[in-house]
């Protein structure tokens, strides 16, 4: 059983690992459900596995973003009560004391369960929930970060000292689609349309590279989220900017494959950039911000840069521009550390390792 309290039906990284988890599991013939928020979601996901959605949809204010949560006593009971009729081998808890949809099954701790924590950077909300993170903490029975951020984050908030593991990817999904040079040179982001997410330095970077080039850049955005009509008003309609919406996974993937560059220009609160090797993966050189979580993830493997310097971001795009063949196989070798395969091998003996300290604590 995989449990998030994140809905499905709002694109986020935690959802993602999610629903990449599951088919990998599934591949490996693990029965998987999963449960998450937002009963009004009637979306059908790219995952063999039953989804179980319960509890009104909320978006709560958290670590500069909003998360989709439910905030629903009743449906964290009705999580708790499809727990106890499954008995599956392991409960996972994807960010398990974001609230609220596992709190009662986890209190109520009816089957081996593992947690992750993939929030990095300490807020008011992870220090008034001190003590119930605490009291909840004595009921996992294996806990795991994502990043050495997130570990710690996580081990200030409710005294827990996280393993840390990684993100996980579906590497050969990236390029299943033929990669596309475009004639213009093309700069992709991606990513909730969200002030920390930085898109307005790339706005910047770009607006200021065609001022005063004869070779003029294109800049392509995916993601929705509170900011698009501020960054729309910094395009100021300028046709060279173009923002595209949420796409699906198949789409976004083959975006990402027809970019000269992609940049990933956040200004704080990532835990692990997933998107970094979903990039390499992609075969498309990358520029990131130099912040904790993303220099973890890009490995030496991409051109860093201050966060909200746009014209250090336009030098970097410029210096990737010029990448080698040699470069780009690099990283994707270097992505390849972050399969989900390898993730989930990783997953599965964890997995033992609850069942043999919740049998033995019975």
């Amino acid at each position: 059983m995989l449990v998030t309290p994140y809905a499905l039906s709002v694109y986020g990284g935690v959802q993602e690992q999610v629903l990449a988890m599951s088919r990998e599991l599934a591949r490996r013939d693990w029965s998987v459900e999963i449960v998450a928020p937002d009963s009004r979601d009637r979306a059908t996901y790219d995952t063999p596995s039953t989804v179980h959605r319960v509890g009104r949809l909320t978006s709560l204010r958290a670590n500069g973003s909003r998360a989709p949560v439910t905030l629903s006593p009743s449906a964290s009971r009705r999580a708790a009560a499809l727990i106890r009729r499954v008995r599956p081998s392991v409960t996972h808890f994807h960010e398990p004391f974001a609230p609220l949809l596992g709190w009662s099954a986890l209190r109520e701790h009816v089957a081996p369960s593992v947690g992750t924590f993939h929030r990095g950077g300490a807020g008011p909300a992870t220090r008034w929930t001190g003590p119930v993170q605490r009291h909840l903490a004595r009921h996992l029975d294996v806990v795991v970060a994502v990043s050495a951020s997130a570990a710690a984050t996580m081990g200030a908030a409710s005294g827990l000292a996280p393993e840390v593991l990684f993100n996980g990817f579906e590497l050969d999904r990236f390029t299943t689609v033929t990669r596309h040079v475009p004639d213009a040179v093309t700069i992709g982001v991606v990513g909730r349309l969200e002030e920390r997410k930085g898109v307005a330095t790339a706005i910047r970077a770009v607006r200021r590279h065609n001022e005063r080039s004869t070779r003029p850049w294109r800049l392509s955005v995916v993601g929705e989220g509170p900011e698009r009509d501020r960054l729309a008003t910094l395009a100021n309609g300028d046709p060279s900017i173009e923002f595209l919406g949420a796409l699906d996974d198949v789409a976004k993937r083959s975006w990402m494959r027809a970019c000269s560059v992609i940049v990933t220009p956040a200004l704080r609160g990532e835990s692990f950039g997933l998107v970094l090797l979903e990039a390499m993966a992609s075969e498309v050189p990358l520029v990131a911000s130099d912040i904790d979580g993303y220099r973890e993830a890009a490995g030496g493997c991409a051109i860093l840069v201050a966060p909200g310097d746009a014209d250090a971001l336009e030098r970097g795009i410029d210096a990737a521009l010029s990448a080698p063949p040699s470069q780009l196989a690099a990283a994707r070798s270097h992505a390849a550390q972050w399969s989900m395969a390898r993730l989930v091998d990783e997953y599965e003996t964890r997995y033992d390792v609850a069942r043999h300290r919740y049998d033995r604590a019975r």
